[in-house]
């Protein structure tokens, strides 16, 4: 049964949140339809595009994502201290960024005289979006019904485009926010359609490898950066450890999946294991098979063991 998203999503727990959209029917998002022919990697443009516009908007960063042939992944960070400490008008001026908003709004901001009353009115608009910029129900509905719309005038048809609502889990500690990442940024890789990090297109990782080489990212999604420190309570809102060992991380996670052996463990250990104090194999659990099950909250490694015990026929690996 579907669950109410607010129950899904409390940022008193935590401010990370995986969410996931597919396409209805696992219709094409972007990619090669291998049926008709038809090639749909102009859309790719289209999402990273529209993530830009939209982190740029609302008090929410990414920390990773990737773009699939009909589904898209999305690593989220809410802010909440930075969409309070707006005022009322810079929150007027980023909601009609998005919308037209409300003649009352657009009298306000064309500096017209406005009435007690009306001026109330404008306020009370204003803490509404206020606490819509800080959503990730809102920030999933202006990435998707724009990029439906589109799609759907190219198609030249009606109907839903997306498979009803995003899916969310949210992460609770550092273990499960890196192996989520990692987990978002291997989904080339996994999918056989990159051999390597460097050519996973639209991904976060690419645009991370392309970053630390100096290259320029062009209508590319701003990345929170990696701090260096230890936990996520940095005084900046950044991402924990340093980037080059996230990188050597993932990377060494990606040599497991293309060996496409049960069990394989490369032989090399990345530094970030033993800061993490995970073995091997308790993270490639984390990073590849932990995540493909339908689990709400993911917390620690020994939640998730203890959820595997509790459940072994629907997380066998």
């Amino acid at each position: 049964m579907t669950r109410p998203r607010s129950t899904l999503v409390s940022l008193e727990d935590t401010p990370y949140y995986h969410c996931i959209s597919r396409c209805v029917r696992r219709a094409f998002l972007c990619g090669r339809d291998r049926f008709s022919g038809k090639s749909f990697n102009h859309r790719k443009p289209w999402l990273a595009k529209r993530i830009r516009l939209l982190s740029g908007v609302f008090a929410i960063d990414i920390a990773a994502y990737a773009v699939m042939s009909n589904h898209y992944h999305l690593v989220l960070h809410v802010d909440q201290d930075r969409s309070r400490q707006w005022s009322d008008d810079k929150v007027i001026d980023r909601w009609l960024t998005l919308y037209r908003g409300p003649n009352l709004v657009q009298r306000y901001k064309k500096g017209e005289p406005l009435l007690p009353a009306e001026m109330d009115k404008v306020l009370e608009h204003a803490q509404t979006w206020r606490t819509r910029l800080s959503s990730i129900s809102w920030f999933m509905a202006c990435l998707n019904e724009h990029i439906a719309r589109k799609a759907n005038q190219e198609d030249n048809c009606k109907g839903r485009f997306w498979e009803g609502r995003f899916k969310s889990k949210a992460l609770l500690d550092v273990t499960a926010l890196l192996s989520t990442m990692a987990y978002v940024d291997l989904n080339p890789v996994r999918a056989g359609i990159a051999r390597s990090l460097k050519e996973s297109s639209f991904t976060s990782i690419q645009d991370r490898i392309k970053e630390m080489a100096g290259e320029a990212l062009k209508d590319k999604p701003p990345l929170m950066i990696f701090s260096g420190s230890k936990t996520l309570d940095a005084p900046i809102k950044s991402l924990p450890f340093h980037l080059k060992d996230y990188i050597e991380l993932v990377a060494w996670t990606g040599s497991i999946v293309r060996k496409n052996k049960r069990g394989f463990i490369a032989p090399s250990r990345p530094k970030l294991l033993n800061t993490l104090a995970l073995s091997p194999s308790e993270w490639k659990y984390l990073a590849l098979a932990i995540q493909k099950r339908s689990i709400i909250t993911i917390h620690g490694l020994e939640r998730l063991i203890a959820y595997k015990k509790q459940q072994p026929a629907t997380l066998a690996a």
